[in-house]
């Protein structure tokens, strides 16, 4: 039987929010990485999917690097709404240059990371340019046998919610990136966060998932007109790769 090869996800730890119910972010994402390292199967990559920080400061990226950093495994991140790109890209080493889009793709070994900035500076909502589009394209027609995950911070999906809905990807910019997609079926999911909650749907045949936050969560309310958030159910994902075949489970941290 082939080794498993384990990508984790963290999503939207907010460094540097106030404190919701007592509960600091902070704690929140120690406890989430001190959980993924008990685990049975330590993860070979983490991938955090946006919103690092509350503000965009340097402080709370080196925040960041330092907690998911004691797992002494690769980690790539990409931006979410509160983030700023150019202290992000710093911070990180991430290839580019400034405020332009984050994207980029990365050789994981079995697996290949190919992200996709999905943030509009300012705003809350996502979507993608052009160029964007065009350069997702050629990162996936270039190794079109591994088996692959595209990455971005807005899950191109529905979730139900008319305050989620209003402040994700609208459908006309799912459309645009599933038309991209369809033609690579080494894509095996496609991943991203935002919503706070645990979101599941498909695009272009490809598994959808919104992992969960690492500091706070969303109700799940269909009528009500704003999203409820609250504290103390961190959690986090795995995509496990074992030969073609790619399965997402997702944990829960009661603090």
């Amino acid at each position: 039987m082939s080794r498993a090869f384990v990508l984790a996800q963290i999503s939207d730890p907010h460094l540097g929010e106030r404190p919701r119910d007592g509960v600091k972010p902070k704690r929140c994402l120690r406890a989430v990485v001190d959980a993924l390292g008990r685990l049975p199967n330590r993860p070979d990559a983490v991938l955090v999917s946006g919103d690092l920080a509350e503000h965009g400061k340097a402080k709370e990226y080196r925040l960041a690097i330092e907690l998911v950093g004691r797992l002494g495994v690769p980690i790539h991140a990409l931006p979410g709404n509160h983030d700023d790109r150019a202290t992000m890209r710093a911070a990180f080493g991430i290839p580019g240059s400034g405020d332009a889009p984050i994207d980029y793709a990365v050789d994981l070994g079995p697996l290949r990371l190919v992200v996709i900035d999905s943030t509009i500076p300012g705003e809350i909502r996502g979507g993608f340019e052009p160029e964007q589009l065009a350069r997702l394209e050629a990162n996936l027609a270039a190794d079109p046998e591994r088996p692959t995950i595209v990455a971005t911070h807005h899950p191109p999906l529905p979730t139900g919610m008319a305050d989620w809905d209003a402040v994700n990807l609208p459908p006309s910019e799912r459309r645009a990136l599933a038309d991209v997609v369809a033609g690579h079926p080494q894509v095996k999911a496609i991943v991203g966060g935002h919503l706070h909650r645990v979101a599941a749907s498909a695009l272009a045949g490809r598994p959808v998932l919104a992992a969960p936050s690492a500091y706070l969560q969303a109700r799940p309310d269909f009528a009500a007109e704003t999203v409820s958030l609250y504290a103390s159910a961190p959690g986090f994902a795995l995509h496990v790769l074992r030969g073609e075949d790619l399965s997402t489970q997702v944990e829960v941290i009661h603090l």
